[in-house]
């Protein structure tokens, strides 16, 4: 991003014109990102009911969020002990292999999942889930790869939209789908095999779909690693063939180029060793990405339980439909504010500023929680239920603008260009295990908090508004401008 990197200089230094974006490249990466979001958005609506049907719960209520959390913290569990190492491999072998990987591991798993009959079996189809993809942080380290100083932020205020519309479809998908059996009898009453698995056709929808951006991302997606290491001889598979095809009488130049990714390679374009990005500025911009996460997941972890627990049990007693409607209005909302706002907004305040404020955000959103219970307990209309759960909505919508901020902070702490792909890979593992953490954490939070009447049941949402001003404070140690 600069005409002269070496492995002190950091990668996002200096301000020059606007360049175009490669919006074709661009479109197919939001095209394949767009696979992560379905798959794990799409389980949202129908896992309470699944925990329940599936038995593991004995018929106590007050467990679901416990074991809905074990199941959402597995995947990323999994994804903690695999993604630096994808990204690592990503400054290797090229995004595209990696990516491929992915994709592929998206959908099996998925396939997997919806004809799981246990818990253990759900356990295993998201833990494979994780540990197959890694694209999660290779997706952004291509974008990085894609754009240069002048555009980053403008390229980053899309990278959310794929997530905001997998938000949109993905719960609507899992919630309109699910036990298609029994909500669409004329077209699938006689089916016994959607009878015996009622929960395959949500997920088969979204595996479906990271078939089709395998095919897609094989033929038109193109590699930004300059020097890609072939897989079969990164793997060991076979060796650099040069020394032999000079000897065998071949043109020796011919066989110097094979031998470039060992030789010719300038040092600033190799990708550093791990200890070389263990330096203040990425562990400072890995943090606050790690903190933001667990804000985050937390309140997509309570949103559907809580919503899904009775009124009398501290919740709102909605249906999957119902909650897949409610999720779908949030992405919707969000895809539009990430396209048309953040970028100005971004512009005006800075990196650090904007990241703030979706943090500030999480404040009134977690506050919303006992207010609804409390209107729907005390209201006869659900018309004020709806105003308030509309409120937390809208307010939601300022917690991902965080996102854009800190990608383009981890984007300028890499130490060069060839090592955006561990950088990210960093800073994604210690989202992944907080995220890991999250989930398990804070919905057995909300379920000894109802068991126990904490706080009336509301201890859960005291500790998150506690976790919010820690995080607020590790967002301090942000330098003011994430160009320097």
């Amino acid at each position: 991003m600069t005409d002269r990197v070496d492995e002190e200089t950091p990668l996002l230094c200096t301000k020059k014109k606007t360049t175009p974006l490669p919006w074709f490249q661009l479109s197919i990466v939001l095209f394949l990102q767009l696979a992560e979001p379905l798959t794990s958005q799409v389980i949202y609506p129908f896992t309470p009911e699944l925990i329940r049907s599936i038995g593991i719960t004995h018929g106590n209520e007050k467990k679901v969020g416990y074991y809905v959390g074990i199941m959402q913290s597995i995947f990323y569990l999994t994804q903690a002990l695999t993604v630096l190492h994808w990204s690592r491999i990503s400054d290797n072998v090229g995004r595209k292999p990696v990516i491929l990987t992915g994709l592929f591991g998206l959908s099996l798993s998925m396939y997997c999942f919806g004809l799981s009959k246990t818990f253990w079996g759900l356990v295993l189809s998201r833990s494979l889930n994780g540990a197959l993809n890694g694209n999660i942080g290779v997706i952004k380290s291509m974008v990085t790869d894609l754009a240069d100083t002048s555009n980053i932020a403008k390229a980053y205020a899309f990278m959310p939209v794929a997530w905001c519309t997998g938000g949109t479809f993905g719960p609507v998908i899992g919630g309109s789908l699910s036990r298609p059996v029994e909500q669409f009898p004329k077209l699938f009453g006689h089916n016994e095999f959607l009878r015996k698995y009622p929960y395959f056709l949500p997920c088969a929808v979204p595996a479906t779909y990271s078939v089709l951006a395998w095919l897609v991302t094989y033929v038109f997606l193109e590699e930004t690693v300059k020097h890609p290491v072939p897989v079969s001889q990164y793997l060991g598979l076979r060796k650099d063939s040069s020394a032999n095809r000079s000897q065998n009488g071949i043109d020796a130049q011919e066989g110097a180029r094979v031998s470039v990714h060992t030789q010719d390679i300038p040092k600033e374009e190799k990708p550093l060793p791990l200890r070389s990005l263990l330096i203040p500025r990425v562990l400072i911009a890995a943090g606050n990405y790690a903190s933001i996460s667990f804000v985050d997941i937390a309140y997509r972890a309570v949103q559907p339980v809580f919503l899904s627990t009775s009124i009398d049990d501290g919740g709102l007693g909605l249906s999957p439909a119902q909650i897949g409607i409610i999720m779908s209005a949030s992405g919707i909302l969000n895809g539009v504010f990430q396209i048309f706002f953040f970028a100005p907004l971004h512009d005006r305040w800075g990196s650090k500023k904007t990241f703030i404020i979706g943090i500030v955000a999480a404040l009134p959103v977690f506050v919303s929680f006992p207010v609804i219970n409390l209107v729907a307990r005390t209201q006869e209309s659900f018309l004020f239920v709806w105003i308030v759960v509309g409120f937390q909505v809208l307010v939601s919508v300022l917690m991902n603008v965080s996102y854009g901020a800190i990608f383009i902070f981890i984007a300028g702490a890499s130490p060069n260009r060839a090592s955006v792909g561990a950088t990210n890979g960093l800073s994604q593992m210690t989202v992944s295990v907080t995220r890991a953490i999250g989930p398990a954490t804070v919905n057995s939070l909300y379920s000894l908090s109802i068991d126990k009447g904490y706080l009336g049941g509301n201890l859960v949402y005291l500790i998150l508004m506690g976790i919010v001003a820690v995080a607020l404070y590790i967002s301090s140690l942000l330098p003011r401008n994430a160009w320097r």
